[in-house]
């Protein structure tokens, strides 16, 4: 180990930058968050992850449905891979 590091290029933030996500600060009512870390106890996911997949479902961004190309591509997909 050095006894002195030159940080005089350093740049602040995330090391590996997440792709997909902004880190944002919100201030919330204490009874949502509240709720919404009662409920990561009872489901094993973190809070911050049910406020984000509510968000998203009431925005219409959630799962995309099922239909039938999407079953005829998982069905080939398995044949192909056990066949």
């Amino acid at each position: 180990m050095k006894k002195v590091y030159d940080f005089s290029k350093g740049k602040r933030g995330a090391v590996i930058p997440a792709t997909g996500k902004t880190r944002i600060t919100i201030y919330m009512d204490d009874a949502i968050v509240s709720r919404f870390k009662a409920q990561s106890e009872k489901t094993g996911k973190g809070y911050q992850t049910l406020i984000n997949e509510a968000l998203k479902a009431y925005l219409g961004l959630g799962e995309q449905p099922v239909t039938q190309e999407l079953v005829r591509k998982i069905v080939r997909e398995e044949l192909a891979a056990h066949g």
